[in-house]
């Protein structure tokens, strides 16, 4: 029998969100864990608010609603706030109540402004690593390092030439370089590069991000200026910060030099760089023969995995916002959205 098509739209409903999510919805145990981590945090929210004054939006709920927007995919602001305002699973998940009213888009981006002052991102990026390592999720032993790029939010046009242009140039040789010479007027840190020979130039920033082994989750990320040494640089720094002497380090071949595998070496970390085809390798049988280095070839493929999460679901294959402090920001939360996902994986396939 047809049901009649009746509007009820104005009838009230003795129903909460929570009892509207399902308790098997995925984003139940990805909340559990970010609530958990956002406790960690709460008294360094505390600083950065002043005790006097008129409320602003609680920090808690501004960083879930980021996170929304990283694991939805939503593309500004301004529809995340649309979002939020008609989407029940979204009003559970940052905790808002149905008859709660949504914040006005530029007062998001104002107060979003405030966690960049205070390195939330950094912050609840390690806060979710401790769950991974209370979990046992995390090795201590084997890592591996690799970087991507990332677009700027600016057009080739806007790469213009220096009013003053510097004297000495930053080339190998001193030469005077493009880089030296012009500038992004649309954001200033962004450069023109290509990572390969036969790639085409865009103007970008460059992550880096070093990944553990054992379930492949990142466990530090850097932000750099886009340049042939910068991945080295970034991948020393980390692997100084993030590892204990006696780890492996898995890369590509793009590592494979002289310059990067000694100072690895002077860490006391070994490196298992694939070797490069066009020119002698770095690293002899001594290393190539272990059967952990085969180990580290195959998994450093994971690295590529999380950099196509955070390109195509995470929002950083073309960036939203400008200068490198903003994007290090956001590519360190979209690290942690991915972080919280692949727990999630993880602890279903255990269970």
């Amino acid at each position: 029998m047809r049901g009649p098509d009746h509007n009820q739209s104005a009838m009230f409903s003795y129903l909460s969100p929570e009892e509207r999510v399902p308790q098997d919805h995925p984003l139940r145990s990805v909340l559990r864990m970010c609530d958990q981590a956002l406790r960690k945090l709460s008294p360094r929210f505390g600083r950065l608010y002043a005790r006097l004054g008129r409320r602003s939006v609680a920090p808690e709920k501004l960083l879930k609603a980021l996170l929304l927007q990283i694991l939805f995919s939503v593309r500004s602001e301004r529809v995340l706030m649309e979002m939020l305002d008609y989407n029940l699973l979204f009003r559970w998940f940052v905790g808002l109540s149905l008859d709660e009213k949504v914040w006005d888009a530029t007062v998001f981006s104002k107060n979003r402004e405030r966690l960049l002052r205070g390195a939330i991102a950094q912050a609840f990026f390690e806060a979710v690593l401790a769950q991974a390592r209370e979990q046992d999720l995390l090795s201590d032993e084997h890592f591996t390092v690799d970087g991507t790029l990332l677009e700027a939010w600016a057009s080739k046009k806007s790469y213009q030439p220096k009013a003053e242009p510097p004297s000495a140039g930053t080339g190998s040789r001193g030469e005077i370089l493009l880089r030296d010479t012009h500038a992004c007027q649309t954001d200033p840190d962004a450069r023109l590069y290509r990572k390969s020979a036969g790639g085409e130039f865009q103007l970008c920033h460059m992550g880096h991000v070093l990944m553990e082994n054992r379930s492949g989750l990142p466990v530090a990320a850097r932000v750099t200026e886009a340049m042939p040494d910068a991945e080295w640089e970034a991948a020393l720094e980390m692997l100084a910060a993030a590892t204990k002497p006696g780890a492996t380090v898995g890369a590509d071949a793009g590592y494979d030099y002289a310059r990067f595998v000694s100072a690895v070496r002077e860490l006391r970390i070994t490196p298992h760089v694939a070797q490069h085809s066009r020119r002698p390798s770095r690293l002899d049988g001594r290393t190539t023969r272990q059967a952990g280095y085969q180990v580290s070839l195959k998994k450093r493929k994971r690295v590529e995995q999380i950099f196509g999460w955070v390109k195509t679901t995470g929002l950083m294959r073309k960036l939203r916002h400008r200068g490198r402090a903003l994007v290090q920001w956001m590519f360190t939360l979209a690290l942690s959205a991915y972080n919280l996902v692949r727990m999630r994986k993880l602890s279903v396939q255990a269970a």
